[in-house]
C-alpha cells in the first residue's frame, strides 16, 4: 500500500467532509483545494493548487479510490475507500484523522473522531474502542496502520497509517496541542533569537537585566556631550 503525500491528503479530505459536512460533499475541486490547505487541523500544512488536486485525482481513480461526478456546474468528487478496501465507518474516521494529522494516541484519536458518524453514532465512548479498530486495521493482509512507539517525553504510544512510502518516526510526531509548522513552533524561535541579539546589545551597552528581587536595571550615564558612540 504506497500513495503519495497528496493522495493521502486528498482521500483524508474527503472522508473527513463526508462526514463533518455531508450536505456539502462530495467535493467540487476547489472545495478540496481549501480542506486540503486548511491551517488547522492538518499536519503538515500544504500549499496545495487546483492542477495538483486534479492531477491526484487523475492518480485515484484509476486506483478505484476515488470517482468524480459530472454534471451541474462543476465536478464533484468523492472516495470509495469503503468499497475498494472494506472499511466500516469506524475504521474509516480513524484512519482519516491519522491521514490529515499523522501518527496519533489513541486518546487523540478518540477526541479528534467525536464529529465522525461510527457503528456507536457518533465519536467512540471508551479508548478500548479505539484500540479494537486500530487493532483491526493492523490484522489487514496488507496492515493498514501500525504501532510506532513512544517518543521522549511521550506518555502514550503512538499509531500511524502505512498508506505512504516511509513509516514516520515517532520522534518527529508534532506534539499535542501544538500549531502549525508556520505557526507557533517558528514563532518561539523567533522569539528565542530576538532574546539572544537583546542580550548582546545589552552587553554591548553596559545595560544589566532586571535582578528576579526587581531591582531596576543599571543604565550607563551619558557622557559629557551627548550620546556614545561606538566604532566597528
Amino acid at each position: 500500500m504506497e500513495l503519495t503525500d497528496e493522495e493521502i491528503r486528498v482521500l483524508g479530505c474527503l472522508i473527513e467532509k463526508e462526514a463533518t459536512t455531508p450536505d456539502q460533499y462530495p467535493l467540487s475541486t476547489n472545495a478540496i483545494v481549501n480542506a486540503c490547505n486548511q491551517k488547522s487541523n492538518r499536519h503538515p500544512v500544504v500549499d496545495y493548487g487546483d492542477r495538483l488536486v486534479i492531477d491526484t485525482m487523475l492518480l485515484l481513480r484509476p486506483a478505484g479510490l476515488a470517482r468524480t461526478v459530472s454534471g451541474g456546474r462543476a465536478d464533484k468528487h468523492k472516495h470509495v475507500l469503503d468499497e475498494a478496501w472494506g472499511l466500516s465507518a469506524d475504521q474509516l474516521a480513524v484512519l482519516a484523522i491519522m491521514m490529515l494529522r499523522g501518527p496519533q494516541s489513541p486518546g487523540e484519536l478518540r477526541t479528534r473522531t467525536e464529529r465522525y458518524p461510527t457503528s456507536q453514532g457518533s465519536g467512540f465512548a471508551e479508548l478500548s474502542d479505539i484500540e479494537s479498530v486500530l487493532q483491526g486495521l493492523a490484522a489487514f493482509q496488507v496492515p493498514l496502520v501500525a504501532n510506532i512507539g513512544r517518543g521522549s517525553g511521550q506518555s502514550q504510544d503512538r499509531w500511524a497509517h502505512l498508506l505512504g512510502s516511509e513509516v514516520p518516526d515517532v520522534n518527529d510526531v508534532q506534539p499535542a496541542g501544538a500549531t502549525s509548522s508556520t505557526g507557533g513552533s517558528s514563532l518561539a524561535h523567533r522569539v528565542s533569537e530576538l532574546e539572544a541579539r537583546l542580550a548582546v546589545l545589552e552587553e554591548a551597552l553596559g545595560v544589566s537585566t532586571p535582578s528576579e528581587s526587581g531591582q531596576s536595571a543599571s543604565v550607563p550615564a551619558e557622557p559629557e556631550g551627548g550620546f556614545a558612540t561606538f566604532e566597528d
